[in-house]
C-alpha cells in the first residue's frame, strides 16, 4: 500500500485554498451576515478551522473592499475578527491593526485616483451631467472651509464613509487634510467594535443586537441626508455662468 507523503508545498496549497474558499463565502453574504446569528456560529466554526495568519488575511481584505465596493460592509470583518480573538484565534490588537491600515489604505487610495483622474471624469458628458462646473466651485468651497469635519463625521456613516475621500480628491483637498480625519475616525470606531468585542465576544449575539441597532439608526439618518443632499444637487444644477472644468491646487 503505498504511503501519503505531506509536503510543504501541498499543505501551503491546501491552507491557500481553505482561505480563499473562506473569503469569498464572506465577500458573498457580507451585507447581511450579522442578522442571521446560525450563519455566524458557522462563520466563526469554519473560520476556528484555519490558520491565524488566515484570518487576519480575511477580515484585512473585507475591511478595505468596502472602500471599492460599498455593499459590503468592513464593520462585518471587524465585529468577525474582534469575536475570534475573544475565543484566542487572533489578538484584538491584530485585528485592530490589520482593519484599521487596510480600510484606511483603501480610502485613501480612491482619494488619489480621484485626485488624478476626477476632473478628466467631470470633463466628459456623463461627469458634466452629474456635477456641473457651478455645483464643482461649491464642493471645492465647502472642502476648502470644512473638508476635515465633513470627512470625520461622514466615516461614522453608511455609504457617505466611502464618497467623502472620493470628494475630496475631486476637490484637491490637500492629503494631510484628508488622511489624518479618515485615519482617527476608522481608529475611533474599529476601536471600539474590537473592544466590545474582545471584552463581551462570548457574548456575541447581544453584540449582534447592539451593533444592529446602531447602524440602522445611521442608515435612517445617512438616507434622509441623502435625500436632503439630493434636493440640493438638483436645485443647484442651473446655473448661468456655467464653465469649462478645469484643474484645480492644493486646499
Amino acid at each position: 500500500m503505498g504511503r501519503c507523503i505531506d509536503r510543504p508545498g501541498s499543505r501551503a496549497r491546501i491552507a491557500l485554498a481553505n482561505g480563499g474558499s473562506v473569503l469569498a463565502a464572506l465577500l458573498i453574504p457580507a451585507a447581511n451576515w450579522l442578522a442571521d446569528p446560525p450563519q455566524v456560529e458557522r462563520i466563526l466554526e469554519t473560520l476556528g478551522g484555519v490558520s491565524p495568519h488566515w484570518i487576519y488575511i480575511v477580515v484585512g481584505v473585507g475591511a478595505a473592499v468596502e472602500n471599492i465596493f460599498p455593499p459590503i460592509p468592513a464593520d462585518t470583518f471587524v465585529v468577525l475578527g474582534a469575536f475570534l480573538s475573544a475565543e484566542g484565534r487572533a489578538t484584538g490588537l491584530g485585528v485592530f491593526g490589520v482593519t484599521w491600515a487596510t480600510n484606511t489604505a483603501t480610502a485613501l487610495l480612491t482619494y488619489a485616483l480621484a485626485r488624478r483622474w476626477g476632473r478628466t471624469f467631470l470633463g466628459t458628458r456623463l461627469g458634466r451631467w452629474l456635477l456641473r462646473p457651478r455645483q464643482l466651485e461649491r464642493l471645492e468651497a465647502l472642502y476648502n472651509g470644512h473638508g476635515a469635519k465633513i470627512i470625520f463625521f461622514s466615516r461614522f456613516l453608511p455609504a457617505f464613509r466611502v464618497l467623502v475621500p472620493v470628494f475630496a480628491g475631486i476637490s484637491h483637498l490637500a492629503f494631510w487634510r484628508t488622511a489624518l480625519p479618515v485615519a482617527v475616525a476608522a481608529a475611533l470606531w474599529y476601536g471600539v467594535l474590537v473592544y466590545l468585542g474582545v471584552v463581551f465576544g462570548r457574548n456575541w449575539r447581544l453584540i449582534i443586537e447592539a451593533i444592529g441597532n446602531a447602524n440602522t439608526i445611521l442608515l435612517i439618518f445617512a438616507g434622509l441626508l441623502a435625500v436632503a443632499l439630493t434636493v440640493l444637487w438638483w436645485k443647484t444644477r442651473r446655473h448661468p455662468h456655467d464653465t469649462v472644468i478645469g484643474g484645480g491646487g492644493d486646499r
